[in-house]
């Protein structure tokens, strides 16, 4: 259990204080790994972006996802009973969405070069796992030199289903419960982040990076 993200986030940054030797740039999921990527960027002294992805919720239950989507790429489970036309539907609804929102984040901020970094991508916890893979292979598309997966809390399943993946080289779990029905039942203080915090935190963390 934790008390909030700053708690998640300073003991995942704890777990990743070796990679400060390293090029690294932090990458995490809008919008609650925004609050933990930022203290992960700050002890790191590297740079935070953000990971453009949204998942896809089956057509008869929204929070459960089927898969997730970027503006360049698609990931998809087998879904029983879900057509080819609610896939595309839902894919052309959510990527207006990230158009949207790639807008706001990219105002005043430019998005970081991945090529030959270690990526650590970041969020406040993983349920299924597809926006993190989706978010994977729109890494992998840069050329990094290592992507790291790091989040306070996961299922046993999906920590294993990402440590069997390919394209991560480490994945960093603090807590891998059995009784995982959400994120947030791991946290005491679990409130939603606005955009507009999750944007405040990325342009505030880039300019205290020091040189």
């Amino acid at each position: 259990m934790f008390k909030d993200r700053i708690d998640a986030g300073t003991q995942l940054a704890e777990k990743l204080f070796e990679f400060k030797k390293e090029n690294v740039v932090v990458l995490a999921i809008p919008r609650g790994g925004l609050p933990l990527g930022a203290i992960i960027a700050k002890a790191l002294n590297a740079p935070l972006d953000v990971a453009l992805t949204k998942k896809i919720g089956h057509p008869f239950n929204k929070e459960y996802a089927i898969g997730a989507v970027s503006l360049e790429n698609i990931v998809l489970n087998d879904a029983i009973g879900v057509t080819k036309g609610y896939i595309k539907e839902e894919t052309t609804r959510l990527r207006i969405k990230l158009k949207d929102r790639h807008d706001q984040y990219y105002k005043n901020n430019v998005p970081q070069n991945l090529k030959d970094k270690s990526v650590i991508i970041v969020d406040d916890g993983i349920a299924t796992g597809n926006t993190i893979l989706v978010t994977i292979e729109l890494v992998k598309m840069q050329d990094p030199k290592k992507i790291v997966v790091a989040i306070p809390v996961a299922p046993p399943t999906t920590v294993h289903k990402l440590e069997d993946y390919p394209e991560i080289d480490e994945v960093i779990c603090l807590e891998t419960p059995y009784n995982f029905h959400a994120v947030g039942q791991f946290y005491e203080e679990f409130f939603q982040v606005s955009d507009q915090e999750a944007i405040k935190l990325l342009e505030e963390s880039n300019e205290n990076i020091s040189t």
